[in-house]
């Protein structure tokens, strides 16, 4: 296959950056061909190598920086940039919140949808946030490691210090590669599906300081667990659980479907917004703790609510939304597919003592239709669901329920731009600027909160 592009691989250019791709990268133009180069900014004049052509746009490494943009800092490591675990490092905090609220707001202009988008709510530490990781532990140079791969390869990079996650987590991390080296533990080989550890996994409560450690393995049996689960709780003492997950399967699907505890307890708890939370290993639970308080705060507020109203929430998971609601409203109604979670779900009601929560397990498009020839009227759908967005069938029930207000939490702009337009076809309308938060600094994603009122 011939490529006509105005450029050609291994070739030297200058040209000045004109944009950020939602991933993050910096784009320069040829003849309006565009060039993808990370660790660039926009008004940034470069000197650069392609190194890959496709058909309608090319890839580029920067070889000099001719003029620096006001909004670059230094990098912190350059690691951090090739496996993706913070792409935005070199982009200025506030400049990266200006870059979040852009990019909503240029996804509504090409929609020609007149909305205001406010600016994005940042946090004052934007790093050391996360309360998960999930680590591969692979052989690299003939010596077991734990870091993260090179971006669109299955390379392992060694990293000790991830910089965005809690660094109890990353203390952790550092002292279970140590005991699997201590006892050589064989590390898992992608080609051959041979090896015993895959990946690691930990979560650390950002209130309750709890710690749970998961072995992702493809052997049913760990050698010397013993010894390894007594070193792990003699020198990490907050660890409450740990856990051994069996993946046996050749796939890129992180966790298998069996547990098995080798010590303490099955689950962890957390706080959110002043309720508990009880989160086991598969469970889906926000990773940014304090970022995702304001953002359900945020979206309580928009909500209106009043104490009478009936709510539904959609993609409900362990129930984080419904909880935090039901303070605010009369009955709350919860859908979730994943039949785990809807078990978590009722579990934390209890613990709570908040009786006025129901919980179904099944597909919130199908759910949504029968509740619906059910005759249940809610005042307000809450809706937080995955990055594909909401199936029309959704918009489509949803609508025909008739809520007097729809809040949509959103982590991908591109499908909340095209569900607010499905929506605006059934008669609803976005009335209060889009609020934009930032769950996830130093990367490019953006979560947002939207109201749609009936008109």
């Amino acid at each position: 296959m011939k490529i006509n592009a105005p450029v050609h691989k291994n070739e030297t250019l200058s040209g000045t950056v004109i944009d950020l791709t939602y991933q993050g990268m910096g784009v320069v133009k040829v003849d309006n061909f565009p060039i993808f180069i990370t660790n660039t900014l926009p008004g940034e004049e470069i000197e650069f190598k392609i190194t890959k052509v496709a058909r309608s746009f090319a890839y580029g490494r920067m070889m000099t920086l001719i003029t620096k943009s006001p909004d670059r800092v230094p990098e912190r490591d350059r690691q951090y940039t090739q496996t993706g675990i913070a792409p935005l490092q070199h982009l200025a905090y506030s400049a990266q919140l200006k870059f979040k609220q852009h990019q909503i707001a240029e996804l509504l202009q090409k929609a020609h949808l007149d909305i205001d988008v406010s600016e994005t709510m940042g946090m004052e530490t934007p790093y050391h946030y996360r309360n998960k990781a999930q680590i591969p532990v692979r052989m690299v140079n003939g010596k077991l490691e734990t870091g993260f791969y090179k971006r669109g390869s299955h390379d392992l990079v060694p990293i000790e210090d991830f910089y965005i996650q809690d660094p109890k987590i990353d203390e952790a991390i550092l002292v279970v590669r140590d005991l699997l080296r201590h006892y050589h533990i064989e590390p898992y080989n992608e080609e051959t599906n041979r090896g015993t550890v895959k990946n690691v996994m930990v979560r650390r409560g950002y209130y309750s300081h709890e710690m749970m450690i998961v072995f992702v393995t493809r052997a049913k049996k760990i050698p010397m667990h013993d010894q390894i689960v007594e070193a792990i709780v003699e020198k990490l003492p907050e660890v409450k659980s740990i856990v051994q997950n069996i993946n046996p399967e050749k796939t890129n699907v992180l966790m298998g479907k069996e547990n098995k505890t080798l010590w303490g307890s099955d689950t962890i708890e957390d706080q959110l917004l002043g309720l508990t939370f009880t989160i086991s290993p598969l469970s889906f639970y926000q990773v940014n703790p304090q970022q995702t308080e304001r953002l359900y705060q945020a979206a309580i507020d928009q909500a209106g609510l009043t104490g009478n109203e009936t709510v539904i929430d959609a993609y409900c998971g362990i129930g984080t939304i419904s909880l935090a609601v039901a303070q605010h409203a009369k009955q709350v109604y919860g859908v979730e597919v994943v039949a785990d979670a809807i078990t978590d779900a009722k579990l934390n009601a209890m613990k709570n003592h908040i009786e006025n929560v129901e919980f179904v397990t099944d597909k919130a498009e199908k759910q949504m239709k029968k509740w619906q020839a059910d005759g249940l009227k809610p005042d307000v759908i809450i809706v937080d669901p995955p990055r594909k967005g909401l199936a029309p069938e959704f918009i489509e029930a949803a609508s025909e329920m008739k809520p007097d207000k729809v809040v949509y939490v959103s982590c991908n702009p591109a499908t909340l731009v095209r569900d607010i337009q499905l929506f605006q076809e059934r008669g609803y309308q976005v009335a209060q600027p889009i609020q934009p938060v930032d769950q996830f600094p130093q990367t490019t994603h953006v979560e947002s909160i939207t109201v749609l009122n009936r008109q």
